[in-house]
């Protein structure tokens, strides 16, 4: 009688996966003790301590590119560089919620639990190689996303967030699942390689047409990519600013380390067929992106549209299915990542200053007040804009030229032009960090005030200053002088991500490394 054996696996390839699966526990675990200080502090440190052994572990194993699990995990120099990322984002989300609302109202230990699973959920989908497995990683990643949107649980806003997030998350996945139900049943393999085999002979059959065209839109959903992205501007805004900055950034590599090796690997062969698809789509991103986030005034409105339209402009290193087009996909992901966690963390900072909330008018007079958080601000909009002697200046040449080299110039001029029009509004942000008046800004103390029916905002006449009461003023500069030593390691990360931002902007070598090997996992591309 023939003994049935289960797969080998190799631990040491999976070793990160294993290190966030115990850290979950772990996590889990250590939130269930009732002392404050474990609660508020010793599990946030193990969460951090997670990550960092997930880091060291991706570190260690760098360039053992192999396939685990009877194939179905790719832990390649690709995944593991997305793995970083996604680390880099997890740990600039706890620091961001280390004094947030959300980890308090929904519990400390449930709140890093989610978030950690929603990293393995990102790890799995990126090595995914087997139809199965891309499930099984975007349902990881996408449940707990839905539940920490909702984690301010007395603000409506977030409860909202997070209902609809998980009711058009809901119709996204079953759009995918019925996608890949069809690719399977074109190609007769769930296997990428296997897929890829069957496409070469059924490239233009209906059911596989149809099946990518599903496919697309449920991980063009996942991405923000235009038509599907009608709910990235609500759920930004809603969700907890720290889980918006880790959505904006994990999540979106995530979809597109898997949209990358999906294309590019598993139905390469059909390329005449999806490609076209492709780059009308990123035209669309880029206009409604640009032009949506125009007029809005949130900031994290703002940032969720030019989320729209900076996946247009990645779109283009997918379609050109070149190893440049791969690299220059991961390093601006790599260098997105540096760009938006600047502007989330001074947004988090405001936010809990200003008493404006998200609002525009909270960067009123921070050039002059709060110079550690205005540089920070200028330069994240200022490199998401595509300004030299940024990394977002770099990211979006090595897109152009990855574009061009495959005869898709016209795409490349299209992120030129999309580049030229995001100026109207992200220079508007740069404009209120250093040309409005702080006077404009109400302070939390105000704010509160008119919410109770108390005195006017300064606006509308009520202002302290021009009562000449100085007491009063003495009093509102000594409440934002102790408001300002309460989140350091806010400011910290606002500052790190800007000077990296500005680091590989005039030294980018580096990051183009880790680039060209995670663009060699896809040795099949040219």
């Amino acid at each position: 009688m023939n003994e049935i054996k289960g797969p080998e696996i190799d631990w040491l390839a999976i070793s990160p996966e294993i290190a966030l699966t115990a850290g979950v526990c772990v996590v889990l675990m250590a939130g269930l003790l009732r002392a404050r200080f474990a609660r508020h502090t010793v599990v946030p440190l193990l969460t951090l301590v997670t990550l960092g052994a997930t880091a060291g572990l991706v570190i260690g194993t760098w360039g053992d590119n192999t396939l685990v699990i009877s194939g179905a995990l790719a832990m390649d120099d690709l995944t593991r560089f997305l793995t970083l990322l996604f680390v880099a984002a997890a740990a600039a989300c706890v620091l961001l919620s280390w004094r947030a609302m959300a980890p308090r109202e929904a519990g400390h230990g449930e709140y890093h639990t989610l978030l950690l699973t929603a990293v393995l959920g990102m790890v799995v989908l990126a090595g995914a190689t087997n139809l199965v497995t891309v499930f099984i990683g975007y349902e990881l990643l996408s449940i707990p996303l839905y539940v920490l949107c909702a984690t301010e649980m007395r603000r409506e806003r977030s409860l909202e967030s997070g209902l609809k997030y998980l009711i058009i998350g809901s119709v996204g996945s079953a759009t995918l699942l019925y996608g890949l139900a069809l690719v399977y049943g074109a190609t007769g393999a769930t296997s990428f390689t296997g897929i890829a085999e069957g496409v070469q002979v059924m490239r233009t059959d209906v059911l596989l047409l149809t099946g990518l065209a599903l496919t697309i839109a449920g991980l063009a959903f996942k991405a923000s990519i235009a038509p599907f992205h009608q709910w990235t501007p609500d759920v930004y805004e809603g969700a907890p600013t720290p889980i918006t900055a880790f959505m904006a950034v994990a999540t979106k590599a995530a979809a597109f380390g898997i949209v990358l090796r999906f294309f590019d690997t598993a139905v390469i062969g059909a390329v005449d067929s999806w490609a076209p698809a492709l780059a009308t789509l990123a035209v669309i991103t880029i206009v409604i992106g640009n032009v949506g986030a125009i007029g809005q005034s949130s900031l994290k409105r703002l940032l969720a549209y030019s989320s729209v339209a900076q996946a247009g402009y990645m779109i283009a290193g997918v379609v050109v299915t070149t190893q440049l087009g791969v690299r220059a996909v991961v390093f601006y992901l790599a260098v997105y990542l540096l760009m938006n966690l600047a502007a989330f963390a001074v947004i988090v900072a405001r936010e809990r200053e200003s008493g404006v909330g998200d609002d525009i008018s909270s960067l009123y007079g921070l050039g002059a007040d709060r110079p550690l958080l205005a540089w920070p601000m200028t330069i994240a909009m200022l490199a998401l804009a595509g300004f030299p002697a940024t990394a977002g200046f770099f990211g979006k040449v090595y897109l152009i030229e990855a574009a061009a080299s495959n005869g898709y110039t016209w795409l490349g001029a299209v992120i030129v032009i999309g580049s030229a029009i995001s100026l109207a509004y992200y220079l508007r942000v740069v404009a209120a960090v250093w040309m409005r008046s702080p006077v404009a800004a109400p302070s939390a103390t105000t704010a509160a005030a008119v919410a109770a029916g108390g005195p006017r905002p300064a606006i509308a006449g009520g202002s302290v200053e021009a009562d000449g009461d100085p007491a009063a003023v003495a009093a509102t500069e000594r409440i934002a002088a102790t408001r300002r030593l309460r989140q350091p390691e806010v400011v910290a990360l606002a500052v790190v991500c800007a000077a990296a931002t500005i680091v590989f902007g005039v030294y980018p070598s580096p990051l183009l490394d880790l680039a060209n090997d995670a663009g060699a996992s896809l040795s099949q591309l040219f």
